[in-house]
């Protein structure tokens, strides 16, 4: 990815944050038909540098991964347009293009296949744990019977992806003046874009 330095992610934490909050992540793979694409939602453990995931047992992706292969996660955090009619510099100058602006974070790894059920049930009860902790009665496996959540597992292939590497990357118009720059992100927090105006208010 292309990421001059001065919108590089270079806190690891940071970028782990951009996947915690926008854990559905584009799974691509190479395949012998070309790349191939999938979109998953991912449990990001910190601790260890892995994701896990699941998928269709009727989805090839899984099938293709022998003893394990090469892949590539996108999370797209926080995005937006930018009007240069955000800039005060543009009405004195008209010295100014439109822009998007964005937070992204891609892991490189090794995907390998969790066909057990422990490791499948073990993502799908963490996986629900943490998206449904706002409802204010959680869904949990045991809600359903037994055997139709047996039924489900079998359904599915788990997925593991040891972190070998991360690029993050966090446009927020750095190279830009800084009356420029807070005057596009007040701008964003009005139209309802408030994280990533505050992050641009940062300068992060």
């Amino acid at each position: 990815m292309y990421t001059p330095d001065h919108f590089s992610i270079k806190n690891t934490d940071e970028a782990y944050r951009i996947i915690e909050a926008h854990p559905l992540g584009i799974l691509v793979t190479s395949t012998d038909e070309g790349l191939d694409a999938n979109h998953l939602p991912f449990e990001l453990d910190a601790e260890r540098g892995v994701l896990s995931a699941h998928v269709a047992r009727a989805n090839p992706v899984w099938k293709k991964c022998g003893e394990g292969i090469d892949a590539l996660v996108i999370f797209r955090g926080e995005e937006s347009y930018i009007s240069p009619n955000w800039y005060p510099s543009k009405h004195e100058l008209h010295r100014q293009v439109p822009t998007w602006n964005y937070q992204v974070v891609h892991v490189h790894g090794r995907l390998v296949v969790q066909d057990q059920e422990k490791f499948v049930r073990g993502v799908v009860a963490r996986l629900t744990r943490t998206h449904e902790a706002t409802e204010p009665k959680p869904w949990k496996m045991g809600d359903s019977s037994t055997e139709y959540i047996d039924e489900m597992l079998k359904a599915i292939v788990g997925i593991e992806i040891q972190i070998a590497r991360l690029e993050g990357k966090a446009k927020l118009s750095q190279n830009r003046e800084a009356r420029d720059r807070l005057s596009a992100a007040e701008k964003l927090i009005s139209k309802g874009s408030t994280e990533l105006g505050k992050a641009m208010l940062k300068g992060a």
